[in-house]
């Protein structure tokens, strides 16, 4: 999918502004008409609102409620309707989906605050990312996927292990001057 910087975006101090992986993200996603998506970790709704325009079915949320506004808020701007709801993970999705998709907090800091929740994925940098991988089948519908980022910062072995039982195809990748990061889609 086309990355449209055309969009408008509002941002809000409290939320993690679209940056080089959410761009990476959105030109990584290959979109359906009709595919039934949610974002988790939805930030000010730039990838949500371009599934929507590539003709997703979406709903997103994020942890921070003020993250969850701002996606309102830019959706509402760029004429798009998304149910956003305010959750950890899938504490607010009972539903399934065709693709889940999160921009992991992937920073191997461990950083406290709402904001930081957004990049700290603590020590090894996994963060929500072996919980996510537990719940997601049930969230899936059959030959569902899960799309996520993942830096090269991240505790590869650990990563590496935590993903050997899954299929696995990396969508796309951006070289940066301190990190690679990688979209990844895993089939369960």
């Amino acid at each position: 999918m086309e990355y449209r910087p055309d969009l408008k975006i509002a941002s809000d101090k409290e939320v993690y502004p679209p940056s080089d992986d959410s761009i990476l993200l959105i030109e990584s996603l290959d979109i359906r008409s009709g595919e039934r998506i949610l974002e988790i970790g939805s930030g000010s709704g730039v990838v949500s609102i371009h599934c929507v325009l590539n003709g997703g079915n979406v709903m997103c949320g994020d942890i921070n409620a003020h993250a969850a506004k701002l996606t309102c808020r830019n959706a509402g701007l760029n004429g798009v309707v998304l149910k956003v709801r305010v959750t950890d993970l899938f504490s607010s999705f009972p539903e399934k989906f065709d693709t889940v998709i999160f921009n992991l907090p992937y920073l191997p800091v461990q950083e406290e605050g709402e904001l930081a929740k957004a990049w700290s994925g603590g020590e090894d940098g996994l963060g929500p990312l072996p919980d996510l991988l537990a719940q997601c089948p049930e969230h899936l519908f059959e030959n569902g996927r899960l799309v996520v980022v993942v830096s090269s910062l991240m505790d590869q072995e650990k990563l590496n292990a935590l993903l050997k039982s899954y299929e696995v195809r990396t969508l796309g990748e951006l070289k940066l001057f301190f990190e690679v990061l990688r979209v990844l889609e895993i089939r369960f």
